[in-house]
């Protein structure tokens, strides 16, 4: 498929393209030192690359045992990069997560002097296990310093170090004792990723690598550094006006009460997209571009992500919910109700 975006040249300059190349490479390194530890879901770390890409932070949604924890620890020892686990529970407090003063007192001295104490959210990547286990204020102070990179303790502000990422992950089938974020709170995350149980074939492999001696060695190939300059380097891909249009077609159909909204809108979704949703396409069709050796972005980079990027956003309503019908339909009708261009085929 191609497209009516501009050429090559127009990213600004030959280190521009060097580092475009780069990228592609690392994220081929980054994928064969995931599978010294993680079997399958290609999916998955796809798209759990391309929110490291852009700078996003991600849901992942999937049962227990399917190596969610297993996948982000991982990655961060790959990308050599901090890496904290919070496990969220109903008494979890902000301070727990954000860190607090404390009383310290110099022994030579006997002065006693206030001291910030981190919590574990200074991290590079964070993850929050099972976030709508606890209440919303906790939450809140986790999707505070997602959008800031910043937490503020007793009137001071203190900067997350960069690169910084949260994942954040949920189990689909416990509702009891949980808190579920709030559509505001959700629409704050790039992705929502869904791991599913692996083929046979699959599985057998995870059963007999995780039963035996796992002692793997990593290399680097990408560091802290890189990352960031990646991440800066999508945000300079060049993105043609129709491939801007039909982000936005797709995101604005989305809205029950748009004069485009299919049928299906109109009768099971709840809430449509936000600009947001519109955004992070973009964002997200650029990095996967790149890391497919292309210079710009085309329709099928948008369609592709469509799924994860607004399955949390485009919300289903009691009647969609009594019927069956799920979120993920509705996107594929939304990707039915507004083709591609003609003149991008």
């Amino acid at each position: 498929m191609t497209t009516s975006s501009p050429p090559p040249s127009d990213l600004s300059s030959a280190d521009d393209i060097a580092l475009a190349d780069r990228m592609n490479a690392g994220r081929r390194a980054i994928m064969v030192e995931l599978r010294k530890m993680i079997v399958g879901q290609e999916e998955v770390l796809d798209q759990v690359l391309l929110s490291l890409f852009v700078g996003g932070n991600s849901l992942i949604i999937g049962v227990p045992g399917l190596a969610k924890t297993l996948l982000i620890a991982t990655m961060a020892r790959v990308l050599d990069l901090k890496f904290n686990r919070i496990q969220f529970t109903p008494d979890l407090m902000p301070s727990d997560i954000t860190g607090t003063d404390i009383i310290q007192e110099d022994p030579a001295t006997g002065t006693r002097t206030m001291v910030f104490a981190p919590g574990p959210i200074f991290a590079n990547i964070v993850l929050a296990d099972e976030i709508n286990r606890t209440p919303p204020k906790t939450q809140a102070a986790l999707l505070e310093a997602m959008q800031e990179h910043r937490v503020t303790i007793q009137g001071r502000t203190y900067t997350l170090d960069e690169p910084f990422h949260v994942f954040a992950t949920q189990n689909p089938i416990e509702l009891e004792g949980t808190y579920p974020l709030p559509e505001a709170q959700l629409d704050r995350f790039m992705f929502n990723i869904i791991i599913e149980h692996p083929p046979e074939a699959e599985e057998l492999e995870v059963v007999r690598t995780t039963t035996a001696m796992q002692e793997p060695v990593f290399n680097r190939p990408v560091s802290g550094p890189d990352l960031i300059a990646f991440q800066r380097l999508v945000r300079r891909v060049p993105v043609s006006e129709a491939v801007l249009r039909h982000a936005l077609s797709i995101v604005r159909t989305s809205r029950p009460k748009d004069p485009n909204a299919p049928e299906s809108i109109r009768k099971y979704a709840a809430f449509g997209a936000s600009v947001r949703a519109a955004q992070y396409l973009i964002l997200g069709g650029k990095a996967r571009a790149l890391t497919n050796g292309k210079y710009h972005v085309g329709f099928d980079d948008i369609r592709a992500l469509a799924r994860p990027v607004l399955r949390h956003r485009v919300l289903t309503n009691f009647r969609a919910e009594s019927e069956g019908y799920t979120s993920d339909q509705l996107v594929d009708d939304l990707l039915k109700a507004v083709p591609v261009p003609k003149s991008g085929m």
